[in-house]
């Protein structure tokens, strides 16, 4: 076992509430789990597996209530999926540097939470959609975020949920529902690429605490979107959250290089 009882107990405390939060604006938690994995695990293989079955668990659970609520539109969302998915397969073969993943990892999650502090404060309140943009906008934002995705272990809808906010793409519910689908299937890609690439890392013992504690997390905060709760002081918490952890995980790596 890789951390002492309490410590475990300590972590899935943390990952509940990361689920719970993430979920509720349809999204997985990856990103969080990262930065969180970061500072208790050794091997970053294990981070990057351990932080993706965590999304697929929350986000398997999101997207089966969101089709069952009628807010997955598979076809709307084709699109993304087609370029993405073998993008964040692609993505996940990538043998990074320890410290070219954290780089990449914090400066991603600094964007994104930034991005998410502009949508929440300067965005439109307004459900105004815009859906009048060529195709293959969409064919590329799946493939770009895909790839951003595999290459730094997370589902990618953190990136892709406040581009299509700003872009007016549809409704928040239908982007959160998209997120989390998202989320799911580049997940999986992901998976895959680290199996066939033999870097597929998983902590038995450790995993299965977390995957219950995201699990429980997931189930609520989906159920929480789902009733109708505002998602805007949750995206902020959120993106201060992800700001936070993002600027950690690049001043650890930082000491690091400098020692």
């Amino acid at each position: 076992m890789l951390l002492t009882v309490p410590e475990l107990v300590l972590l899935m405390l943390g990952f509940l509430v990361i689920a719970t939060l993430y979920s509720s604006v349809g999204f997985g938690g990856g990103s969080s789990y990262l930065a969180l994995l970061a500072l208790v695990f050794v091997s970053f293989f294990a981070i990057r597996s351990t932080a993706l079955i965590c999304n697929l668990v929350v986000v398997s659970g999101s997207s089966y209530l969101y089709w069952k609520k009628g807010h997955l539109d598979f076809k709307k969302f084709l699109p993304f999926i087609v370029t993405s998915i073998p993008l964040a397969f692609l993505g996940a073969r990538f043998r990074l540097s320890e410290s070219t993943f954290f780089i990449i990892l914090g400066a991603a999650l600094i964007i994104s939470s930034l991005a998410l502090i502009y949508q929440t404060f300067k965005g439109s309140k307004s459900e105004e959609v815009n859906p009048n943009y060529p195709p293959y906008v969409t064919y590329l934002l799946g493939a770009g975020i895909g790839l951003l995705s595999g290459l730094v272990g997370i589902g990618g809808g953190i990136f892709l949920a406040p581009v299509l906010h700003h872009m007016k793409w549809d409704k928040s519910i239908k982007i959160a529902a998209l997120a989390s689908f998202f989320i799911l299937v580049n997940s999986a890609s992901s998976v895959g690429g680290l199996l066939t690439k033999g870097t597929f890392e998983f902590p038995w013992i450790e995993g299965a605490g977390l995957v219950l504690a995201v699990f429980i997390g997931g189930q609520i905060g989906v159920r929480l979107s789902l009733s109708k709760l505002t998602g805007n002081g949750i995206k902020v918490v959120t993106a201060i959250l992800v700001l936070l952890v993002g600027i950690r995980v690049l001043l650890i790596n930082g000491l690091q290089l400098a020692f």
